[in-house]
């Protein structure tokens, strides 16, 4: 963990694991069938798997694999929310909450990749993993709190628009077809209290 990592980490502790649910609850009573709201929280549920994925691994192989899974899926969700969500947020007058969030993922995909040049089942490649596991975590909070229902007040062709774009820019920089839910009632909060703790 580098020295500005840990000035970060002393001043914003992660928030507790029932803050994080609350924070979901809130975030999936404000989605709506499969809105972009819906289809972020499912993203966000698929990256905490990817994470565990990861960390669970038991061998070179099956680490790498995992690792490159969680990256395509992990860039794919950051740059369809930087392309769609975070202008939207500077457009409709929140521009230090689109501005952080450019801030927080350039560094959650920069750390990402440093795992590549790391031995996979090393020490360091875990600590690191979970580093970035936990900022990620904090991130999801925030949008999930507060940071993205604020767009929820849009009007309805406003909300249809970021549905269409969010999905179309995650296609396109997935390179797949990921399963989206058909309803927001599909998206569980099981793979949070799956997630390892703080």
């Amino acid at each position: 963990m580098s020295i500005l990592d840990k000035m970060v980490a002393a001043v914003t502790p992660p928030e507790s694991e029932e803050s994080r649910r609350k924070a979901r609850q809130k975030a999936m009573a404000a989605a709506e069938g499969n809105d972009w709201l819906a289809q972020i929280l499912y993203h966000h549920q698929r990256i905490e798997a990817a994470f565990l994925a990861v960390a669970s691994a038991s061998d070179v192989g099956a680490r790498r694999a995992a690792q490159l899974e969680l990256a395509v899926l992990l860039g794919a969700h950051a740059n369809a929310e930087e392309a769609v969500i975070y202008p939207a947020l500077i457009h409709f007058g929140h521009k230090m909450q689109g501005t952080a969030g450019y801030t927080e993922q350039a560094g959650a995909k920069a750390q990402l990749g440093e795992l590549e040049y790391l031995d996979p089942m090393s020490q360091e490649f875990v600590h690191k993993l979970e580093h970035i596991r936990r900022a990620v975590a904090h991130h999801v909070y925030e949008e999930e709190n507060d940071r993205f229902l604020d767009l929820k007040k849009l009007p309805a062709a406003d909300q249809a628009r970021l549905t269409d774009r969010y999905a179309e820019e995650f296609e396109r920089f997935s390179g797949s077809d990921y399963e989206q839910p058909a309803r927001v009632n599909e998206i569980s909060d099981a793979t949070l209290r799956r997630s390892p703790q703080q």
